[in-house]
């Protein structure tokens, strides 16, 4: 039977350097778990080194993981790709690692962790995360659906590195999964607001960079089960699956 599961696809983690150190894996699954989600997808900006220790902190939980990142075109466009397998995340940072350039400042941007399920600092990322790749928007988009994952714009409404802010349209042919809008806007005003996206699905994320944000906003989907398949139904309004846009009451 279908049931109401609330998803939040866009959570950091200590790895991305403008997130908060309290955002290692434990501490977000926790969190996440105590805000009543039942999935959530992390997408650190280009860097996936967090995502299995989160899936190990909820192996004995409920919530689901799904891995992702939020990659960052060459024209400064922030694309969330998110996939079912860990190992099709790895083709993408092996694709990411070979086209984004430049050492990260820790004084400027901020200390980049990897953590393990533990709490326990791994290593620290050099790569200067908070880049631009060299890889066009529509090329990622391409390698995105080439290892079956899902490609979704970042906070349409927001006025730097979005696909709106940075290319001032979004074309009727554009290959885009959903479009994440902020929740200052809501799906209500962003479908006024944006008529002509009409064809596209919306969703609302936290983009949690502060561990107090979890759970402040999530998307409702109506879905058999909180997994990748599902998500990918509900996306294309298939077999009873969708989001819910209606606020909840």
């Amino acid at each position: 039977m279908l049931n109401i599961f609330n998803c939040d696809l866009h959570v950091h983690t200590c790895l991305s350097p403008c997130a908060e150190l309290d955002m290692h894996p434990t501490a977000l699954v926790r969190k996440a778990i105590e805000a009543k989600l039942d999935m959530i997808a992390i997408c650190d900006h280009n860097s996936s080194a967090n995502v299995p220790y989160v899936m190990k902190a909820a192996q004995t939980t409920n919530l689901k993981i799904l891995p992702g990142m939020e990659i960052t075109s060459s024209e400064e466009v922030h694309l969330l790709a998110i996939f079912d397998s860990l190992s099709n995340l790895i083709l993408m940072q092996n694709l990411i690692d070979q086209h984004l350039t430049g050492e990260n400042d820790e004084e400027l941007f901020g200390v980049q962790a990897v953590v393990n399920e533990m709490g326990e600092v791994e290593g620290i990322n050099k790569q200067l995360l908070i880049g631009a790749t060299d890889l066009s928007l529509d090329t990622l988009i391409d390698y995105i659906h080439q290892w079956d994952g899902l490609a979704i714009a970042a906070h349409i409404d927001r006025e730097s590195f979005s696909v709106l802010s940075q290319l001032g349209f979004i074309d009727d042919e554009a290959n885009f999964d959903a479009l994440e809008i902020t929740p200052r806007t809501g799906f209500d005003r962003a479908r006024i607001i944006y008529p002509e996206l009409g064809k596209f699905p919306f969703i609302v994320s936290s983009d949690s960079h502060f561990i107090n944000d979890i759970g402040k906003t999530s998307t409702r989907m109506n879905l058999l089960e909180p997994t990748f398949s599902e998500l990918k139904m509900a996306l294309r309004r298939q077999n009873g699956r969708f989001v819910m846009e209606q606020p909840q009451v």
